[in-house]
């Protein structure tokens, strides 16, 4: 029985010592002396913590292996770890510290300046230092005697709608969930090459670094500035011979807006897989246009159930302006579409809210019952005994060959003009004419107006109306469209729909 990813990374150290495990653009790991420095960190900080298990320690992250060593070195202490940022504003950094109370944080040379500016009372520690330590396996094998599946693996950040972030908590069992689904669904194998593109305080990271454990496999760190200049991104993808990406939507975007396949194309990619955001047919589109023998995945979930829930695979020709399926759900995942007092599900073919239940869930918002009582509920349907789900604030429905289609938030719902509208159909709408690079929908409630917020190479309100008028009904044409040259994007590579909503 499966307890603890470190299983993985141990069983891929013993047929793969000498393999490259993780890569960045100054220095490479082996799995071997990936276990070795991670048990290093974790005596270090036994040493100065004492013997303590389930507790959180923080790591200040950056784009490079280190900050994924000190996470397997925070598991081999029973602990967990939690990523942040170290370009993170001060204040929301230390409201997290704060908030966990670590026992520990970890930084390195890169993030020196941000530890030392941290106010918090919380024990430092320098990644540097603790690598140039031996290992304890005395103490290594009597923490791993205490595991359990149910411990948590790590705490991820989301924003909280009252300015405090919520820290999602997860559990080994969860990520084991995980990547042995996408191990038997995608056909992972120690011949898989990943490409990372997510930021460590992510979770589409997670399924990056835990896919590569798992299956004895490597994974390159892309550089964040080779983003900007698509041209460079696929010579490194091809210089590494990358097969394997899990991307964010907008990673996909920015290829596609730069038409950045005319000149050379990734030679290697077998996989693209891409979740975070409605993803653009057109965009899709243009991918399979140049790369027509890759496996497309359009995968869905938030955070709290452990990055996916479902999964689809690209296997017909999509319009531009047709929604694309975020299909049906892994095995050992439960998915109920509820109604919107959250009480019973839908009918067939009715919308109803995306409800999940199953090992994927996390463990609740660390040091929040608040929100997690209110996020992590009961099964209406099953009254017999404790059951949760998690309640995503999606609205879904089946279509007719069986396929989940994502609508729209909860919350994108409005009433305007007497009509109940779904802003996501405008913005698939939208996103599908051929010179729009991105865009967005917000409601001005204040006004009573839908606002269109584009990005697009040169002013096109006259064209956006009529092509509108093509597929939508008038009352659900916005009202007001401003034009950006970039749209604002967070951290996480998203379209920034709180700093938009600012601006109405």
């Amino acid at each position: 029985m499966q307890r603890n990813v470190l299983e993985y990374l141990e069983q891929s150290a013993l047929k793969y010592p000498e393999k490259t495990v993780f890569a960045d653009t100054k220095e490479s790991v082996t799995y071997r002396e990936l276990t070795k420095r991670a048990k290093c960190i974790a005596a270090g900080l036994k040493e100065a913590i004492g013997v303590k298990v389930r507790q959180p320690i923080a790591v200040l992250v950056d784009k490079d292996i280190q900050s994924v060593i000190s996470f397997f070195g925070v598991i081999y202490t029973g602990n967990f770890y939690v990523p942040i940022d170290k370009d993170l504003p001060k204040e929301r950094i230390e409201s997290m510290v704060c908030l966990l109370k670590p026992a520990g944080l970890i930084y390195h040379d890169t993030s020196r300046d941000c530890a030392q500016s941290i106010e918090a009372d919380v024990m430092k520690f320098n990644y540097e230092e603790l690598v140039s330590g031996q290992a304890d396996e005395a103490y290594l094998s009597k923490v791993r005697a205490q595991a359990l599946d149910t411990d948590p693996l790590y705490a991820i950040f989301t924003s909280g709608s009252t300015g405090v972030p919520k820290g999602v908590l997860v559990a080994h069992r969860s990520v084991i969930d995980l990547v042995d689904n996408f191990k038997e669904e995608f056909a992972f194998d120690e011949n898989c090459i990943f490409g990372n593109q997510a930021p460590f305080d992510f979770d589409v990271s997670v399924k990056d670094i835990y896919s590569t454990i798992k299956n004895g496999a490597t994974m390159y760190i892309v550089p964040k500035k080779l983003f900007v200049t698509p041209a460079k991104l696929i010579d490194f993808l091809n210089e590494k011979k990358i097969n394997t990406v899990i991307w964010a939507t907008s990673a996909l975007v920015i290829v596609a807006n730069f038409k950045s396949f005319k000149n050379s194309i990734p030679q290697y990619l077998k996989r693209v897989m891409f979740s975070g955001e409605v993803m653009p047919n057109k965009v899709l589109n243009y991918w399979r246009q140049y790369l027509p023998d890759v496996l497309y995945v359009n995968l869905y979930g938030p955070t709290e159930i452990t990055c996916n829930c479902t999964f689809y695979k690209v296997d017909r020709k999509f319009e531009d302006n047709e929604v694309l399926p975020i299909g049906r759900k892994f095995l050992n995942t439960g998915i109920l579409l509820l109604d919107s007092e959250r009480k019973a599900p839908v009918g067939d073919k009715e919308i109803g809210e995306i409800c999940v239940c199953g090992s994927s869930l996390a463990l609740g918002y660390y040091n929040n019952k608040e929100k997690t009582d209110e996020a992590f509920i009961q099964n209406p349907l099953n009254p017999s005994y404790p059951e949760r789900i998690y309640c995503t604030g999606d609205l879904a429905k089946y279509d007719e060959n069986g396929d989940l289609l994502f609508l729209s938030r909860r919350d994108f719902q409005i009433k305007h003009m007497g009509h109940r509208i779904e802003l996501g159909e405008i913005e698939v709408a939208v996103n599908a004419l051929p010179f729009i690079e991105a865009a967005v929908c917000l409601y001005d409630e204040a006004n009573k107006k839908i606002v269109l917020f584009y990005q697009a190479r040169e002013d096109c309100k006259k064209e956006i109306v009529a092509g509108l008028g093509k597929v939508l009904p008038k009352y659900m044409w916005p009202n007001v469209f401003r034009l950006y040259e970039k749209l604002p994007m967070n951290k996480n590579a998203k379209i920034d729909r709180v700093k938009l909503k600012e601006e109405l």
